[in-house]
Formats: structure tokens, C-alpha cells, sequence
């Protein structure tokens, strides 16, 4: 008894520990958002005078609305591109050069984004000396962010795609379908939920990235992490602290409506196995 009641105390002072070093820390972040002191070690009473200012520093916004832009064509590039590369890699096993082919696909995942980032920078210096198109911006950082995720969304779908019941699919051939219409009637409903699960991770990587935006930022394209990034270098504002107090609420709400939509359609799947069910059995 006494073993065990040692390994349970043991276990929840664990558990209480390793929960206290992920999120003490950003829960004191969220309480120094509202502090009206300028210094963040400072407590000058409760005030919301720093999402006011937050939302009255337009560079900050303007860094926002490029941070959003950039990341939303990422992720709808990189999860299209990584979905084809899924297909090709699982439903033709054989093709000439697949290792290779599967090689350069997985290789930004263990390349490091300074080499990533560079090698953009280099490729788009080069290709601005010979048509004139600019080397850094916007479109450079959407190159760059997309060759980063797309290796992530075509591990992902290959995944799914390789457990996928082909049986579903050769039925609705059998019942006269075309492969174009197996694919936007069938497939597409079965590997929604990780399209949607690459989507919002390839999402979140492009406006997460500091690194490889730093070799691309241009004078109006600087993107959120960069421009927070060069804040915190001079300083810790507590503007700072309000704006990441704000993008934790927004992952938080995302999360939650996520979390309900996967419990509501879990549920669901299991009300109809109970009909089909009782069906079979009168």
C-alpha cells in the first residue's frame, strides 16, 4: 500500500511539474498584458492600455495582415502539392525514380531552414539578375514557406492515403464512376478531416516561421514573427505581451471548435454504426 501510494504522489507531483513548466509561463505572459506599467518585472495595477495601443501601432498590423496573406497561400499550395505528391507516392508504387522522387520531396524536413531560406534567397537573386524579378518580398517568403511545408503535408497524406479502404473506391467504379468522380465523391470525403489537419499545420508553420522569412523579408513584406522578433530584441513591451496573449486566444478558440467538431462527428459515426446495427439484426 505504502508503494503504491508513493507512486501515485510521485506520479501526480510529475504530472503537476511538467504541466507548470508548459504553461506557467504563458500564463504569466497573459497577466503581464494587463499591466500598466511599461516594465514587464513591474506590477502597476490592471489596465488594457496595451491591446489599445496594439491595435493603434499600424506596423504591427500591417505585419499581421502579411503574416495571414502569406500563410493562407502557403497552406492551400503546399496542401494541393502535397496531396499530389501523396497520390503518386501511394497509388503508383512503381514509377521510374519513386525513391528519388519520394527523396526530394521528404528533404526540407531534415534540412535546416537557414540552408533553406539562403538557398531561396540565392535562387531568386539569380533569377531577378536574368528577368528582373524582384529577389525578396511576399512571393519570395510564399516560395519558401511553401517548399518548407509541403514535405510535412505530403508525410501526413501519405499516411492516410496508404490506410485508405480501396475496396470503397473500386465499388464506385464498378457502379460506372470515372476516376475523376471517385476521387471528388469518395476519396476527397474520406481524407477531408487530413486535408483540413495539413491545411492548418502548414498554416501555422508559415506563421510561425522567423528564420527563413528573415533572408526574404522585404521593406513592405514583414511578416509577424520577424517584426516581433526585432521588438523583443530591443526590449520586452508589454504590447508584445498583449499581442500574444490575443493570437493564444484565437489558437485556443480554433482548438475548442475543432475538439467539437471532432467529438460531434465521432458521435455521429457512432449513432449511425448503432442504425446499421439494429438494421441488420431485423
Amino acid at each position: 500500500m505504502r508503494a503504491g501510494t508513493g507512486a501515485r504522489l510521485f506520479g501526480i507531483t510529475a504530472l503537476v511539474l511538467g504541466f507548470s513548466f508548459l504553461y506557467l509561463p504563458i500564463v504569466l505572459l497573459v497577466i503581464s498584458s494587463f499591466n500598466a506599467s511599461k516594465l514587464t518585472m513591474v506590477w502597476a495595477g490592471f489596465s488594457t492600455r496595451w491591446y489599445g495601443e496594439l491595435f493603434r501601432d499600424k506596423q504591427i498590423l500591417t505585419a499581421v495582415w502579411v503574416s495571414l496573406r502569406i500563410a493562407f497561400w502557403t497552406a492551400s499550395a503546399a496542401t494541393v502539392i502535397g496531396t499530389m505528391a501523396a497520390i503518386a507516392m501511394t497509388r503508383f508504387r512503381h514509377f521510374p525514380g519513386r525513391t528519388l522522387f519520394g527523396l526530394l520531396v521528404t528533404a526540407p524536413l531534415v534540412m535546416p531552414e537557414v540552408i533553406l531560406g539562403l538557398s531561396v534567397l540565392l535562387m531568386l537573386v539569380s533569377a531577378s539578375a536574368i528577368f528582373g524579378t524582384p529577389s525578396k518580398g511576399m512571393v519570395a517568403i510564399w516560395i519558401a514557406h511553401v517548399t518548407l511545408t509541403v514535405s510535412i503535408v505530403t508525410v501526413v497524406m501519405t499516411a492516410r492515403l496508404s490506410d485508405l479502404d480501396r475496396s470503397l473506391e473500386e465499388a464506385a467504379m464498378d457502379l460506372g464512376a470515372n476516376r475523376l468522380r471517385v476521387f471528388f465523391w469518395v476519396t476527397l470525403p474520406l481524407i477531408a478531416p487530413s486535408l483540413i489537419s495539413s491545411w492548418l499545420l502548414a498554416f501555422t508553420l508559415s506563421l510561425d516561421d522567423v528564420v527563413v522569412a528573415s533572408f526574404l523579408t522585404g521593406p513592405d513584406s514583414t511578416t509577424l514573427p520577424v517584426k516581433v522578433f526585432a521588438s523583443v530584441r530591443r526590449g520586452i513591451s508589454p504590447m508584445i505581451n498583449a499581442l500574444a496573449t490575443l493570437m493564444i486566444l484565437l489558437v485556443s478558440l480554433a482548438a475548442a471548435i475543432g475538439g467539437w467538431l471532432m467529438i460531434r462527428r465521432d458521435k455521429q459515426l457512432r449513432r449511425d454504426a448503432r442504425i446499421l446495427l439494429r438494421s441488420e439484426s431485423n
